[in-house]
């Protein structure tokens, strides 16, 4: 597998990380950017960590996870998503405009490290099997892994501004279009697309 195969490995993993972060943009547009940053942080780290961990176990987990890889991905993103969009829902029907980023008493919504780990290791399963690839294929581990986290990290970089700027776009409906987008990527994961 050459570099450029696996920067776009990279960047195909990278792809329900960016669709997370800029959904939680949407939601947590009054949270602080040092918290923000957070997210390519951990979306990078989990999407670097998962294909060592199929690498090394390969076998004898592999086939379990990516069996149910989809249906772990659909109920954790599905269950956030569903709450972002009732959350969304009520907002908008209290023709509250200009709230967004707000709880219902008025303080700022916070990006709860709890949940960013489960986003995390939910957009990170298929990366996974990927590692079982990669020792099929004798590719240079650290090589590959560093390559996948970076572009994961670089990915939701460009994800925090696109999500800035579109959240202040849709305003109040951000949040209910950041929880689509959610359980749009939970059912891909569930159907295998």
């Amino acid at each position: 597998m050459s570099a450029f195969e696996i920067l776009l490995l990279g960047i195909a993993l990278s792809a329900d990380a960016f669709a997370v972060t800029v959904s939680n943009t949407f939601v947590y547009a009054r949270e602080r950017k040092r918290k923000l940053i957070l997210m390519p942080v951990f979306f990078g780290l989990f999407q670097a960590m998962m294909p060592v961990l199929g690498y090394f176990l390969g076998n004898l987990a592999a086939q379990i996870i990516e069996a149910y890889s989809g249906i772990v991905t659909l109920i954790i993103l599905g269950f956030i998503g569903g709450n972002m969009i009732k959350e969304g829902l009520e907002a908008l029907r209290s023709d509250e405009e200009g709230q967004m980023g707000f709880e219902d008493d008025g303080s700022v919504k916070k990006l709860r490290i709890s949940q960013l780990l489960v986003q995390a290791v939910a957009t990170a399963i298929d990366a996974f099997a990927v590692g079982f690839s990669l020792r099929a294929q004798d590719v240079d581990l650290a090589f590959a892994v560093t390559v996948i986290g970076l572009t994961t990290f670089a990915c939701c970089i460009v994800a925090l501004f696109l999500g800035r700027k579109l959240g202040r776009l849709l305003g109040d409906r951000a949040e209910v279009v950041g929880g689509i987008v959610l359980v749009i990527i939970g059912l891909k994961a569930f159907l295998g697309l």
